[in-house]
């Protein structure tokens, strides 16, 4: 019999440290095209059409094709520029809610091909998707629902026999793609053939959306779906890049009409800033904010362009808030980004590569309160400093509030702390609190809420310590925390902008 209790004794004990079972998710958890696309963090949407010839923002639909006539377009200055600012993808506008195509597309003759850009035999699509693939960055598109052009909108035609169909040739044609857009452009008054009148639709169901995402899963199923309500990626709400300082993940989409099922432009979209911490669906915020005052080029805006300062100042409060960042980009009537907005983009991918080239905990002595299972080699907390940002320091299933302490060795100076989760078990953790070593007492520095994917706590002054800790002071389960970092910020260079922002870049190699 004791032999028999301590051969039990001792198999419970090696299933304690060898055999403990990784923590469960919780709640909704991403997909791999979702992973995929946090991963890719900031990304560019790119307005070019009649209306940067026209000097609007949006299109009646009546304009001529031959007005669309850029003398030196230049994909690849523009998507340089993009990965120049450190961003990884673009988004092109294939069609804006004036109707017109930027592909030679078999559903309308209200395309690039009835232009005299390269004698009627110019695709930008192609181009941006060649340019793409030269520079190493992600693509995606977007086609609005919304067509003042066409004659059929409006009738279910329009959505089966134009609508789709643009769809379709863009997957199939374009791909592979990272993520397909869509906004909530719903109707209005319009050209519409000739008809020159004002068209409404059940902005609840007109789309058929669930249809139209089908096309998406079945030619690229590795993109996200972007809109209003998601289904993958989920609008923040505002067109200021900022998601809400506490921000979740999860998300249920509400209409603003009661016994109305939600779909893009018809939504409570204020919801979608913070989410919520019970939400239904894993559908992450992407904030979207256009570099100038408008998302088309216009002259007048050549001196209102963001500087790399504010698009630091977005970074923070958009990814550093976990979730993503998409950057409108316009290129002038030339088909090129004008001069100040290549070096902005260029200095702000400085300022981040400078900001986080070098994270000050490496090297650090960790030690946790708890290790799941007391199995380091597998649930440690030296994994908070790998490369790996879903390897993971983890706890037992009842241990919701440890700590963790952090010996740099010698007294580091820093001002941003980053934290992240292992978001493939969900987003679990809802507060926690920094404090460093003064005086042999632990003081506070921070505190923040929902980790997620990504949480940069910006400290309004610099803080030099040897000792840090790390407390978990809220979560709904065992923890699974991926990443504790340390940085220093860069020296700000607001104070050179106006130097740098009349400096032309240097031409980029083609």
């Amino acid at each position: 019999m004791k032999k028999l209790i301590s051969c039990l004794l001792c198999a419970i004990l090696c299933a304690r440290a060898f055999g403990q079972a990784p923590p469960k998710p919780y709640g909704p958890v991403p997909t791999k095209a979702q992973v995929a696309w946090q991963e890719t963090e900031m990304y560019c949407l790119i307005h070019f059409g009649p209306d940067t010839f026209t000097d609007k923002e949006w299109g009646y639909g009546d304009e001529d094709p031959s007005i669309f006539n850029p003398t030196n377009f230049n994909a690849m200055q523009i998507v340089g520029a993009a990965k120049a600012g450190g961003f990884k993808g673009i988004i092109v506008v294939a069609k804006h809610h004036d109707g017109f195509c930027l592909w030679p597309t078999k559903t309308t003759e209200h395309n690039i091909s009835h232009s005299p850009y390269k004698n009627g035999k110019g695709d930008i699509l192609r181009e941006y998707r060649e340019a793409c693939d030269k520079l190493g960055m992600k693509m995606g598109v977007y086609c609005s629902p919304w067509d003042r052009n066409s004659p059929l909108y409006g009738k279910p035609e329009y959505v089966t026999d134009v609508y789709r169909k643009q769809l379709t040739e863009l997957y199939t044609n374009y791909g592979p793609l990272f993520i397909v857009w869509h906004d909530g452009a719903n109707g209005g008054d319009g050209y519409y053939g000739g008809a020159k009148e004002v068209r409404k639709i059940d902005r609840s169901t007109y789309y058929g959306w669930e249809i139209t995402w089908g096309l998406a899963r079945k030619l690229q199923p590795g993109a996200a779906i972007f809109g209003d309500v998601g289904p993958d990626v989920r609008w923040v709400g505002n067109e200021k890049g900022q998601a809400g300082e506490t921000y979740w993940a999860t998300y249920t989409p509400h209409a603003p009409e009661e016994g109305k099922t939600p779909g893009n432009g018809f939504v409570k979209d204020w919801e979608g800033t913070a989410g919520q911490r019970n939400g239904k669906y894993w559908m992450p915020a992407e904030c979207d904010v256009p570099l100038r005052p408008g998302w088309f080029y216009h002259q007048s805006q050549d001196e209102k362009v963001k500087t790399p300062d504010s698009l630091f100042n977005l970074y923070f409060k958009s990814v550093g808030r976990g979730a993503c960042l998409d950057l409108g980009l316009a290129p002038d009537k030339s088909g090129n980004l004008y001069s100040r907005d290549v070096v902005s983009l260029r200095v702000f991918g400085e300022l981040l590569h400078n900001t986080f080239k070098t994270n000050l905990a490496n090297g650090a002595k960790l030690t946790a309160s708890n290790i799941r299972g007391n199995n380091k080699a597998k649930y440690g907390p030296q994994f908070l400093l790998d490369a790996n940002r879903y390897s993971c320091w983890a706890t037992d299933d009842h241990v919701k509030t440890p700590q963790l302490l952090v010996d740099l060795r010698t007294p580091k100076t820093f001002d941003i702390i980053q934290l992240r989760e292992n978001i493939k078990l969900g987003q679990r953790i809802d507060s926690v609190a920094i404090d460093v070593m003064r005086d042999n007492k632990w003081k506070q520095i921070a505190a923040t809420t929902s980790i997620g994917a990504n949480k940069l706590i910006r400290l309004p002054d610099v803080v030099t310590a040897r000792k840090v800790r790390l407390r978990i002071t809220g979560s709904h389960a065992c923890i699974a925390l991926s990443d504790f970092d340390l940085y220093k910020g860069a020296i700000s260079v607001h104070h050179r902008n106006v130097e740098v922002s009349l400096s032309p870049p240097p031409p980029l190699k083609q």
